[in-house]
């Protein structure tokens, strides 16, 4: 008897199951190993020649992945926020940059007027400074002697100056003085030791010629140039000068310098300071310094003369200049907080009711940066300073009591704001970014006036200073935007305080290497790497203008494309460094380029 056992339902299930699972994991595996089997056949195919295929695998997977309903619907929504953004944000932030721009323009462009103006007038009708303060040449008292001249102190900073310590020091002892009553301090902070040997044996090659010269060096470089002028001061010989010419290493007065200079301070009892002007050695070396050139005498002939002529007050230069040693004390010395103490005494000097004159005619020799890394660390110093100095001395300005309301106007908005923050400003946002972003923004319309009257005018004022460069007039304009983009930064650092405040990076000077050619026949020998070469900052806004030159000239019918093209080309020469000389690291020519930070 066959006795039949009901197995339960569930039992039953649970197998049929479990076979079924095990039939499809072995269905997958059979089909996983199939699809890898045809791979590996399909592999030595692709390998010996279907590159192309496997791209267009991708790029139909691509294809497919951009055209599914999912991303078509994510890539419309971007794009819808973007145009959101772009008719709520971009367009009108633009809009008010051009306002802006164009404000600070016709701001810009009214002050080189007036100071254009004030320098014509000058020149028509012979406003010399011999005519406006009383100046009359020393005579010598047979019965007082030399007594008759005051004592003058000679300060010649300098640090690692190799190749041109003998040009201030040799021009130096060689002015026409009584030796008896001059002072020369060679205030040498060189950490080269066979500088300052050299250095040392110059000063006393002099002293055995008559000279009282001194060579002061310090176990320290507390406050550096102005630290080093400062705790020169404080030696007990300099009580009894009266007065202190100032020269930097690569400066060469003529030697009738004091006898035209030293006049105005003793005559005049409220001059504090008397400026020459600059006349450089090297203008023709290159392209870049003949620019520099064109610049410098434009803030000779055009800023320190009108600020001379209407308010008696222009910045100190920091060499090539004498002051008069009871208004140093009364503006409480030499300061190291910015790196430009020389503009800084200038300012506090000037708060203390002091006047300052400028001599045109009066030309000291010096050298122009010709490498275009060393102008960069210059004009970074020289603009960053200013805006550093501005902040900090503003409040000091508005309470001052000695002198007048007009004169704390000149300084605060002449001197500072409009000359040292729009100046630089509105030159790298306006021509560098605004306009040439605006190309992207049909909506944003920019007048003409803005875009070609005002830099006109500009560019005119600049060139008529140096005449015999007005061919160079358009390579001029695009270095100047190419800097625009160092010294609009440098601003900002200095009116935030940033890392780089306080940085100061010692020009390059060549010196004799000039006279013996040492320079372009070491070059031969061992030239710079292209990669070295190479500025980053300069080359990636050289790409971004380039876009948008192509931009403009597709899709836009301002024609901005024909400024900004060769603008974009600029920043190409100047990032891949095509300008100015490039000095190598060879024995002909030992330049040693010290970065340092003041508050370290």
């Amino acid at each position: 008897m066959v006795i039949f056992k009901k197995e339960p339902a569930v039992t039953r299930l649970s197998v049929i199951s479990t076979q079924a699972l095990a039939e499809s994991r072995g269905g997958r595996e059979r089909e996983r190993e199939e699809e890898e089997e045809e791979e590996e056949e399909e592999e030595p195919r692709v390998m010996e020649g279907s590159v192309s295929t496997t791209v267009a695998r991708y790029i139909d997977r691509t294809y497919d992945l951009l055209s599914s309903p999912s991303t078509a619907e994510a890539l419309s929504r971007v794009a819808a926020v973007f145009e959101v953004v772009r008719a709520g944000v971009l367009v009108p932030l633009l809009k008010v940059a051009v306002v802006l721009c164009l404000i600070m323009s016709v701001m810009l462009v009214i002050e080189k007027l007036s100071m254009a103006i004030i320098a014509l007038y000058v020149k028509v009708f012979r406003r010399t400074p011999e005519k406006i303060y009383k100046w009359a040449p020393l005579s010598q008292d047979p019965e007082l002697g030399s007594l008759s001249h005051p004592m003058v102190l000679i300060q010649i900073p300098m640090f690692n100056e190799r190749e041109v310590y003998q040009i201030s020091i040799g021009a130096v002892c060689k002015l026409v003085w009584p030796h008896d009553r001059l002072i020369i301090q060679v205030l040498d902070d060189s950490t080269d030791l066979s500088t300052r040997e050299l250095v040392q044996e110059e000063c006393q090659k002099w002293s055995n010629k008559g000279r009282n010269i001194h060579y002061i060096s310090r176990d320290n470089r507390n406050g550096y140039k102005a630290g080093a002028m400062k705790e020169a001061m404080d030696l007990d010989y300099v009580k009894k000068c009266d007065y202190v010419a100032i020269f930097d290493a690569d400066h060469e007065p003529p030697p009738d310098f004091l006898l035209r200079a030293i006049p105005f301070l003793m005559h005049n009892s409220d001059i504090a300071l008397v400026q020459a002007r600059w006349k450089f050695v090297n203008a023709n070396e290159c392209i870049m310094t003949r620019i520099q050139e064109m610049s410098l005498n434009y803030h000779f002939k055009m800023e320190q003369q009108s600020g001379s002529s209407t308010m008696a007050f222009f910045g100190f230069n920091g060499t090539a200049g004498v002051w008069r040693i009871q208004a140093i004390n009364e503006a409480e010395g030499w300061k190291e907080r910015t790196t430009v103490e020389d503009m800084d005494l200038a300012v506090r000097a000037s708060l203390q009711g002091w006047k300052f004159v400028y001599i045109g005619d009066l030309k000291v020799k010096s050298e122009l940066p010709s490498s275009y890394k060393a102008y960069r660390y210059q004009q970074h110093r020289w603009s960053c300073g200013p805006a550093n100095l501005f902040k900090k001395m503003t409040i000091d300005i508005i309470m001052a009591k000695k002198v007048s309301l007009l004169k704390k106007l000149f300084l605060l908005y002449n001197f500072f704001f409009a000359r040292r923050i729009i100046s630089h400003n509105v030159t790298f946002l306006f021509y560098c970014i605004v306009i040439p972003f605006s190309s992207f923004f049909p909506e944003v319309i920019i007048p003409k006036w803005g875009v070609f009257y005002i830099p006109t005018v500009i560019t005119i004022l600049n060139s008529i200073g140096t005449p015999r460069s007005l061919h160079l007039i358009i390579i001029w304009i695009f270095f100047e935007n190419v800097m625009s983009l160092h010294r609009c930064k440098a601003v900002f650092i200095g009116l935030f305080e940033a890392g780089r405040v306080n940085e100061w990076v010692v020009t390059e000077k060549l010196g004799k290497a000039l006279k013996t050619k040492q320079v372009s026949t070491a070059a031969k020998r061992s030239p710079n790497k292209f990669w070295q070469r190479c500025l980053f900052l300069e080359l990636g806004m050289a790409v971004v203008l380039l876009i948008c030159a192509l931009y403009n000239f597709i899709y836009r019918s301002n024609q901005y494309f024909i400024f900004i093209f060769p603008l974009s080309l600029s920043y190409f020469l100047m990032g891949f460094g095509f300008v100015g000389t490039h000095i190598p690291a060879a024995k002909a020519i030992i330049i040693q380029n010290i970065t340092f930070n003041l508050l370290s």
